[in-house]
């Protein structure tokens, strides 16, 4: 029902969370031979500032000696093919975009406000389109091409073979 966890760090308050509705806690407290109704459970989580929260992702995860060497491996290795005169291409891919009457941030001019599904639903996208770049790493330009596969890599590849 409710869970309470205390954190290793003397100065965090103790922590208590339940993963069900006023409801669902009634029917719970019901079957344990205490009944208490939704309404007097909503106001006791209110009292106890017990409320939908979402997860704060403020921890630090802490720091491997080994995460930067293979990015310096690639360094070393891109360095040493562009000093043989070669090029090296750097290849990026972004979230993808789901399209159709999907709520969008900002704002445009228009003659209307563009209407868009209350919710967010992919299956409700008309389609897919998965953004990714080739930057060519000597002269410092390369396309911006929007690739209608899933699966990004074929999809850069074939763009990076045109």
């Amino acid at each position: 029902m409710l869970e309470t966890r205390t954190a290793g760090d003397p100065d965090d308050a103790t922590l208590v969370f339940t993963d069900r509705s006023p409801a669902r806690l009634s029917v719970t407290m019901a079957k344990m031979g205490t009944p208490v109704c939704a309404e007097v459970i909503r106001h006791w989580m209110e009292e106890q500032d017990l409320r939908v929260r979402k997860m704060a992702q403020d921890l630090a995860g802490g720091h491997s000696p080994d995460r930067a060497t293979p990015c310096e491996r690639i360094a070393d290795l891109i360095a040493a093919y562009q000093e043989a005169g070669h090029p090296s291409f750097a290849i990026d891919t972004k979230a993808k975009e789901h399209l159709g009457k999907l709520f969008r941030a900002g704002r445009v001019r228009s003659t209307q406000a563009f209407r868009a599904f209350d919710h967010d639903c992919p299956r409700w996208a008309d389609g897919v389109r998965m953004p990714h770049g080739i930057d060519d790493r000597v002269r410092h330009r390369g396309p911006i091409n929007l690739g209608w596969s899933h699966d990004t890599s074929p999809c850069a590849c074939d763009r990076f073979r045109w």
